[in-house]
């Protein structure tokens, strides 16, 4: 197994920005500009973005 799906599968189900702009290698307000207009599905809980694992994962291997 490489490092990257061990990396992947010690994440949690449900990611936060923060998971997705280390794993993007983005900065900070790069990461919220793009929760504004997702190119995947995110929810929004009060303040917080939320986003799946499975669903962050899919677009970004391009199977969505």
């Amino acid at each position: 197994m490489n490092q990257n799906n061990l990396i992947k599968n010690e994440l949690p189900e449900v990611l936060t920005p923060k998971h997705i702009q280390e794993i993007l290698g983005i900065g900070r307000r790069t990461t919220y500009e793009m929760m504004e207009n997702p190119p995947f599905h995110v929810a929004k809980v009060g303040k917080l973005y939320k986003v799946s694992k499975k669903t962050f994962f899919n677009w970004l291997d391009g199977d969505q």
